[in-house]
């Protein structure tokens, strides 16, 4: 079976559910930065054949390159069928909740931002306009659960196999990057543009030379 796909959302839409979000997050093993959620739904459209042919190199964004990510970024968050929300914790909140906690705040925060941009209408077409509450469906990336008093599905390597999934995780993955580069013009001695705050060998020589800035993990071990 070719992957990431639709099946799990045709599923869900066949059901009823007419908006089913793709949930991923990036930045859970940096030793610096924030931790990054994104929810992406497709535009339901029972009369659509193969989308997945309209998107077509959209997976992990792990197994993309960074101009191919950046590619992908812009053509997902301009689509008129695609509607997207980010949410982000920074590296003080996962020093106080540790960074599971951090993790399932951040895909919160991205769910009630995509929700806001429901209930203000952003659909073009006012026949379009659905109730996020009672036609949304969640189907997140791991092995957890996420208390949103929303039906979901945890789906192991979801970002490799749900085509809702692997675009949320490009979305994140770009948008981290960007935080993560815009930090190295105020931080250059720690090469944040290079390794995003993942704790390669520079980073650690860096960290070992000028200890800890303003956005590093302080409960994170460095060695």
């Amino acid at each position: 079976m070719k992957y990431p796909n639709f099946n799990e959302e045709r599923k869900l839409w066949r059901r009823g559910y007419k908006i089913v979000v793709g949930l991923d997050e990036v930045g859970r093993g940096p030793l610096a930065g924030p931790v990054v959620a994104t929810a992406v739904c497709f535009k339901y459209d029972r009369n659509r054949v193969s989308i997945e042919t309209r998107f077509r190199g959209v997976k992990d964004s792990k197994q993309l390159t960074p101009k191919k990510r950046e590619e992908l970024y812009k053509i997902l968050t301009a689509h008129p069928q695609i509607k997207w929300g980010i949410g982000r914790v920074g590296e003080k909140v996962i020093d106080r909740i540790n960074i599971l906690e951090a993790t399932k705040l951040a895909i919160k925060r991205a769910v009630k931002n995509l929700e806001k941009k429901f209930q203000k209408g952003l659909l073009q077409k006012s026949s379009d306009r659905t109730n996020f509450a009672t036609s949304s469906f969640l189907l997140i990336d791991g092995n957890f659960g996420i208390n949103l008093n929303l039906p979901l599905k945890s789906i192991i390597k979801a970002d490799e196999k749900v085509f809702s999934v692997a675009a949320a995780s490009i979305l994140a993955k770009v948008t981290r990057d960007k935080m993560m580069i815009n930090y190295h013009k105020k931080y250059p001695q720690y090469f944040f543009a290079q390794h995003k705050g993942y704790p390669t060998e520079l980073h650690r020589k860096m960290l070992r030379k000028y200890g800890f800035c303003k956005i590093h993990r302080k409960s994170f071990k460095v060695s």
